[in-house]
């Protein structure tokens, strides 16, 4: 069983705690940082009950935030100008 977990850009690069959803109920999901997304992560025993549970494992899906507003804007600004990132650099481009 699969499950896309939304996660925020910190979360993913600073590593994180967060809840994520199963059939037997919420647990505390500890996400690595440096985490990517469509990184998949094992929750052993977590998936389909039965006599036997299956494994459940949760894909992250990294959600950026709306730029919606100057701040939010001036704030993406301010990492272009910081980081100095290529996402496709490892394509040639």
């Amino acid at each position: 069983m699969f499950l896309d977990l939304p996660v925020a850009p910190w979360e993913a690069a600073l590593g994180a705690t967060v809840k994520a959803p199963t059939p037997t109920g919420a647990v505390d999901l500890k996400i690595p940082a440096g985490s990517t997304g469509g990184r998949k992560l094992r929750l052993k025993g977590r998936g389909i009950p039965g006599a036997t549970p299956g494994d459940l494992y949760v894909v992250l899906q990294v959600s950026l935030p709306p730029a919606d507003s100057a701040a939010a804007k001036a704030a993406y600004r301010e990492m272009e100008q910081a980081l100095n990132f290529n996402p496709r650099a490892r394509m040639g481009v």
